[in-house]
């Protein structure tokens, strides 16, 4: 794991675009698959040399009123996978979402691969263990992953190279991905007509989600930004889940170039408390921080997902 500044995590996440942008090196291909139930982006990005790929905050269907998973979301992107002859290095995860239920041991099952998610997750762990109540069964060292990751560290795919910032604000472990020419943002930014994410979760704040945006816009301008949702801004017709830094920093409604940290703050902090939960969020949380593995079954081999009252 490298020892550089925050600073010097960003020139090193800059240079590596700068490679892509000046024809030095190749940019990976992006496939994005959007699961309209939950309006979330999961993609598939991969190496043209090697065909070695990486799946990027996948979604396990849900049916809550049922109490039933299924994989019809999934294996669309396995499918994919399958036909383009990709082999999975890693499952990564942005963060531990709040609003759909992760399909990585799923997708680890049917194509391998490391399931990969940031150190903070520990952070996570430890403050919806107490909220769920899952007492010493549950561990809180972040085992339930293949490999904990923090900001600076890369992963080798195949001839590319992912570079982890850690951008917390919408939750303590979010995490961006830069691969090649491109980065992966999770929840800390949507489209620019639509703005950024909610920071009022537990672990969440409003200035240090600014202050994550601010690192990630001093990415290069053409560097390509894709998001983990969108939710269709009044007066657009389609959904969108992938634009330009330079884009963002001209254009973001929350965070475009000229705002400053402290209206910001105010914006956000205004913003999220008009904002109902989830509808997904306390089976979303249980399952996804562990990730993405459901919990033991008990005695009479059914799972449960614990609903608690006046919590949060």
């Amino acid at each position: 794991m490298t020892t550089m500044t925050l600073d010097q995590h960003i020139t090193t996440a800059s240079d590596m675009i700068g490679q892509v942008i000046s024809g030095e090196a190749t940019a990976p291909i992006v496939r994005g698959f959007f699961h309209e139930p939950t309006f979330t982006a999961s993609y598939v990005v991969h190496d043209r040399a090697t065909s070695r790929a990486a799946i990027i905050d996948s979604v396990l269907d849900f049916d809550q009123a049922s109490g039933r998973t299924s994989s019809a979301f999934a294996d669309a992107m396995i499918d994919y996978i399958r036909d383009a002859g990709l082999g999975v290095e890693f499952i990564l995860e942005t963060h531990a979402h709040a609003d759909h239920l992760s399909a990585a041991p799923y997708m680890q099952e049917q194509l391998g691969g490391e399931i990969v998610i940031g150190h903070e997750i520990l952070t996570v762990q430890e403050v919806f263990g107490k909220v769920f109540n899952e007492g010493t069964s549950f561990a809180r060292d972040g085992s339930q992953f293949d490999r904990l990751i923090s900001d600076g560290e890369q992963l080798q795919l195949g001839e590319l190279e992912i570079l982890a910032l850690h951008v917390p604000g919408h939750t303590p472990a979010d995490l961006a991905y830069v691969i090649g020419d491109a980065v992966f943002v999770g929840d800390t930014m949507f489209m620019p007509d639509y703005g950024t994410a909610r920071a009022d979760f537990p672990g969440g704040d409003a200035r240090t989600l600014f202050r994550s945006i601010r690192r990630l816009m001093a990415l290069p301008d053409a560097t390509r930004v894709f998001l983990c949702h969108d939710y269709k801004a009044p007066g657009r017709e389609d959904f969108v889940w992938e634009t330009t830094v330079g884009k963002q920093r001209e254009e973001n409604v929350h965070a475009h170039d000229g705002i400053s940290e402290d209206d910001f703050v105010a914006m956000r902090t205004a913003r999220d408390k008009t904002l109902g939960m989830p509808k997904l969020i306390l089976p979303s949380i249980q399952i996804n921080m562990r990730a993405g593995h459901l919990p033991e079954p008990e005695p009479n081999g059914t799972r449960y997902l614990k609903l608690p009252l006046n919590s949060l």
